[in-house]
């Protein structure tokens, strides 16, 4: 009868360790995948809200996204490969000479095409003075843009979502993927 009961509180105790090490564990790799999906966010959102800017024409991101365009389509990285560029009136227009041309703002954008004039858009993030920039290097490191610039796909008007133009951001960005980190790196020292 002692046997049995021994045999019984042994079990319960075995039964309680298991428990116990398996919230351990799952506790522990819960921890690690919220350290991870800190880590990914590499680039924090702004702490204020900042309102898109009128653009001469409305244009939605989350509606061309959605239809399979991509970043790189619409916006080229010319040499020196600082900033990229925004689309053309043809790029535009090889689309909507034929879709949604009853819409007021696709009738100014003929108007723009047909007149030979760019589109004169306003830029949303632009680069600090005395930062040296180029797109063309974190493209290369394989860096996508909405890392930067946040969920444009889910954007119905681009706005500067994200603090990418902070200097803390930048250094801590280099430092997660083992890029440069001294001054030089995004600083040029005046001519003596």
């Amino acid at each position: 009868m002692r046997s049995v009961r021994v045999s019984r509180i042994a079990r319960l105790a075995t039964a309680a360790l298991v428990a116990v090490l398996l919230f351990q564990v799952l506790h522990a790799k819960a921890q690690q995948s919220a350290g991870t999906a800190e880590a990914k966010q590499e680039v924090s959102a702004n702490i204020a809200e900042h309102a898109p800017p009128v653009q001469p024409i409305p244009y939605s991101h989350r509606t061309h996204l959605a239809i399979g365009l991509e970043c790189g389509m619409c916006h080229t990285n010319p040499e020196p490969g600082n900033l990229m560029t925004f689309p053309a009136t043809s790029t535009c227009m090889s689309c909507h000479e034929t879709v949604a041309t009853k819409m007021p703002s696709i009738q100014k954008l003929a108007s723009y095409a047909k007149s030979g004039e760019g589109i004169p858009w306003v830029r949303v993030y632009t680069v600090t003075s005395g930062v040296n920039w180029t797109h063309r290097k974190h493209l290369a490191a394989g860096i996508k843009c909405d890392t930067c610039h946040g969920q444009v796909a889910e954007m119905a008007a681009m706005s500067q979502t994200t603090s990418v133009t902070s200097m803390g951001v930048c250094l801590n960005c280099h430092k997660l993927h083992n890029a440069p980190t001294v001054c030089q790196t995004c600083h040029s020292w005046p001519a003596n």
